[in-house]
């Protein structure tokens, strides 16, 4: 009888205890934040090391940081949706699956070399050409970056698949239908692999260029990003741009979950992450008659001399998130128009779902 009362008094005492610890463990998680991020054992350039970043984001907001390693982006998009991370870093297409499959939002995002957080997907052509409009486009030879490329193909494609431009032929939920629906309105596409000559950004406008092609698609910045130092440029009066622009081309989200993520973390994770573009290395800066060299504040124009180099968040925006500086967005503002060109693309969905799988 003694027995059963210990085993009783047992079973109720972890009963209780599980009880209480479940009670307690929201609030020790209430300071935790965590990032979904491809980690790895060793890095070749320590500076790279994404922990430095977790102890930036923690020491400017008074959260803890905590890494939760995933090894793909549908990993990451997999730990937003059911709560084991509170934001993850994805690209342009997983954050459209993100966004449009399971409802998860945008919040920051990486800026381009020119400050912006996209840039605009548009056709050029030569400027004596006969093209004046996308509608004149059929039949003739295109010049594309590469097969299934977002600026050379995706959005150029989804744009006028979407404004009745372009007809789809073959199987609307099949990705191969886009090279048949390519091969059925124009005359010769150019659709070179990597290593091509005229492969990439910079390939296809030199295939326009040519002659190879009649319209290069790729950037509204083509000409200034391309031309500079290459002998087969013509000059700038030379060539043209289509209108419209197909959209904009996102650059690379943080994404939450606001479902599992309360509003007040969403509050900091931004407010932190801004800092990171307030500091930036400096080398033998003088202040106030003397001369430092450290991680020097933009804002309150402060040398953090006690900052090692690869902790200041300038150098944690170029070694770790490969930018020069972040923004604040909103997901439609930021995803929409990439949105409303890919998804007319046949068999997106499906493609992107197995390409981020892997």
């Amino acid at each position: 009888m003694v027995g059963r009362t210990l085993i009783a008094s047992t079973i109720i005492g972890i009963i209780l205890f599980s009880t209480f610890a479940g009670c307690l463990t929201p609030e020790e998680d209430e300071n935790v934040i965590i990032i979904a991020f491809k980690t790895q054992d060793d890095y070749d350039n320590p500076e790279a090391n994404p922990q430095l970043l977790a102890d930036f984001l923690a020491k400017k907001s008074g959260y803890k940081f905590e890494l939760y390693p995933i090894g793909s982006d549908i990993a990451a998009i997999e730990a937003l949706r059911f709560g084991h991370a509170d934001i993850a870093f994805l690209d342009g297409g997983s954050a459209w699956i993100a966004w449009k499959q399971h409802g998860l939002d945008a919040i920051l995002a990486d800026q381009k070399g020119d400050g912006r957080t996209y840039y605009d997907a548009q056709a050029w052509v030569l400027n004596d050409s006969e093209i004046q409009t996308l509608e004149d486009l059929e039949g003739k030879n295109t010049c594309h970056t590469g097969w299934l490329k977002s600026a050379g193909m995706l959005m150029p494609m989804g744009y006028m698949i979407n404004n009745g431009i372009v007809e789809v032929t073959g199987d609307e939920n099949d990705i191969s239908s886009l090279r048949t629906t390519i091969d059925a309105h124009f005359g010769n596409a150019s659709i070179p692999e990597k290593g091509d000559l005229y492969y990439s950004y910079s390939g296809a406008f030199r295939c326009m260029t040519e002659g190879v092609g009649d319209v290069a698609f790729g950037k509204s910045s083509s000409y200034e990003d391309h031309c500079e130092g290459n002998d087969w440029c013509l000059d700038r009066e030379s060539y043209r741009s289509l209108e419209p622009a197909f959209g904009q081309v996102p650059s690379h989200p943080i994404m939450v979950n606001k479902e599992e993520t309360e509003q007040e973390k969403i509050d900091v994770i931004i407010s932190s992450f801004l800092e990171m573009n307030n500091e930036m290395w400096v080398e033998n800066y003088s202040v106030g008659g003397e001369t430092f060299t450290g991680c020097y504040n933009t804002q309150t124009h402060v040398v953090i001399d006690t900052v090692p180099k690869e902790s200041c968040g300038g150098e944690l925006l170029q070694n770790i998130l490969n930018t020069p500086s972040i923004s604040e967005v909103d997901t439609e503002e930021h995803l929409g128009s990439y949105s409303d060109a890919i998804g007319a693309i046949p068999g997106i969905a499906a493609y992107f779902d197995d390409k981020y799988s892997s």
